[in-house]
């Protein structure tokens, strides 16, 4: 028997990657990158780094960095919220989650965005639950029936109670971690057992080129001190705030990447970081930042291969669409990216769901970009050798008169090899028109609804349940905030 070869892409030499790394440590130790934090300011300090502490700019060599590499983990194992099923991000493992901190909705009936509110992400959450092909969860949606100042934690409290998936999530503000931090640890049984086995990721974004805010390094150094992994998200644009070359944009997003790395395993050796982002082409004639461009997912895939050169836990931004409603650039946006993201080996795949960029989500998009995630798995699973010999034997005794259609082999196979239509239209004409001549998005939109009724909240320790809201209520409190806009028997 031979196994399934594993189709995979790489776009770079092996050389190419050796020499955009070489200039990525080149570019931290010549010019340097913007600190706006003073502890962190202090960390590379007092490891030898180069420091102007009133230019807020801090100079780190390569040895600093190349040690600070060695200490950060290959893969990072995150558990689910009871800790039965773990998920390896590393190596050539992927998982899809939906891309987060959306501000609008789609409206499906309208065909317009509108401002999301906890209803939305309610709805949000239990959906995601439902789909299989979705591993992880994001705080994808941001409530405007709550005040900014705890909308970072309120998104996450609502996806603790509705879902057992992972989170990828990130902090608003730098206040907003502990409380969120503190959900988690309630949710896994204490703070030493979520560094044991993280059950969310945050997000930290350097400000293009080569900065770090107060914000980010806050997160950085507070994750990695709790450890929680950190998915490290440069935002470099061609040609704006990045290098307009892709292989120049690299470099910069390499160092970028290096530099939060840096900080979070001077604050603890051995964190967990993913070498990450969310770069894009820069649309000259636009002004906007294409993430369904092909230079976009370009630039994507090439950075997971070095990611993985440099043996680290990868993530990227793909799957997604720059339309605003859901049409054929909406699809074949999406799906291109999908299967370029399988295919590259991205561990951490955010975007699905998404439209207009990175600004707005849509259920119905989230329901066909699953079937989108279960193809590109499927792509992944390869070719594999089901018999020996591969095909002489199903032709023994084999007449005129016989069929494949009847045959023993196909009812044994046919499962294991092909996926189901799920969605997708392969009706015979008059049976589509019969049925009523239905777009996949209507099919979405009717599918949305089953599952939502179909929905079953996981089972929650009623003690873990009223000690987030006890956080919740008390961060609340906190920022003005007296009753959250919950429904009624949430």
């Amino acid at each position: 028997m031979i196994d399934a070869k594993r189709p995979k892409i790489e776009l770079l030499s092996r050389e190419f990657v050796d020499k955009i790394v070489d200039e990525g440590f080149t570019l931290l130790e010549r010019h340097g990158v913007m600190v706006e934090n003073a502890e962190a300011l202090d960390l590379l300090g007092g490891a030898g780094a180069r420091v102007d502490k009133n230019g807020q700019r801090a100079f780190p060599g390569r040895a600093l960095v190349e040690a600070c590499l060695a200490a950060a983990p290959a893969s990072i194992e995150l558990r689910d919220r009871s800790g039965a099923r773990a998920f390896t991000v590393g190596g050539d493992e992927v998982h899809f989650d939906p891309g987060s901190a959306a501000v609008t909705m789609l409206d499906h009936a309208a065909r317009a965005e509108r401002r999301a509110v906890t209803a939305d992400v309610i709805a949000f959450y239990k959906l995601v639950e439902t789909l299989e092909n979705f591993h992880f969860q994001s705080t994808g949606l941001i409530a405007a029936d709550v005040p900014a100042a705890v909308s970072d934690a309120y998104r996450l409290y609502l996806g603790l109670i509705l879902s057992e998936k992972p989170f990828v999530t990130g902090t608003f503000r730098v206040e907003g971690f502990g409380p969120m931090k503190d959900m988690l640890a309630a949710v896994r049984g204490g703070e030493d057992a979520l560094g044991r086995a993280p059950l969310a990721v945050f997000d930290a974004c350097p400000s293009p080129p080569l900065k770090w805010s107060d914000l980010t390094v806050r997160s950085l150094i507070d994750a990695a001190r709790a450890g929680v992994p950190s998915e490290l998200i440069p935002m470099g644009m061609t040609g704006a705030t990045s290098p307009v070359t892709i292989a120049g944009t690299l470099v910069q997003h390499v160092a970028e990447n290096l530099s939060g790395l840096t900080i979070s395993q001077l604050a603890r050796k051995g964190a967990p970081v993913i070498f990450g982002g969310s770069p894009s082409s820069f649309d000259m004639r636009k002004g906007t930042t294409p993430m369904g461009a092909i230079e976009t997912m370009m630039i994507d895939a090439a950075y997971a291969q070095i990611g993985k050169a440099l043996k680290l836990p990868t993530h990227a931004y793909m799957g997604l669409s720059d339309s605003k409603v859901n049409d054929p650039q909406a699809g074949f946006e999406t799906a291109l990216g999908a299967v370029l993201g399988a295919l590259a080996g991205v561990n951490v795949i955010s975007g699905p769901g998404m439209l207009d960029f990175e600004s707005c989500q849509s259920l119905e998009k989230l329901v066909i970009d699953d079937g989108i995630c279960a193809m590109a798995y499927r792509l992944l699973g390869g070719i594999a050798q089901r018999d020996e010999p591969v095909a002489l034997g199903v032709f023994e005794g084999f007449t005129a008169g016989m069929s494949f259609l009847s045959h023993p082999h196909t009812r044994q196979w046919y499962r294991k090899e092909h996926l189901g239509a799920g969605l997708a239209d392969r009706d015979p004409y008059d049976a589509w028109v019969a049925a009523g001549r239905t777009s996949i998005v209507d099919k979405a939109h009717a599918d949305v609804a089953r599952r939502l009724e179909k929905y079953a909240a996981p089972p929650l320790d009623p003690a873990v349940r009223k000690e987030l809201d006890r956080i919740m209520g008390a961060y609340a409190k906190s920022a003005g905030l007296g009753a959250l806009p919950l429904p009624k028997g949430f």
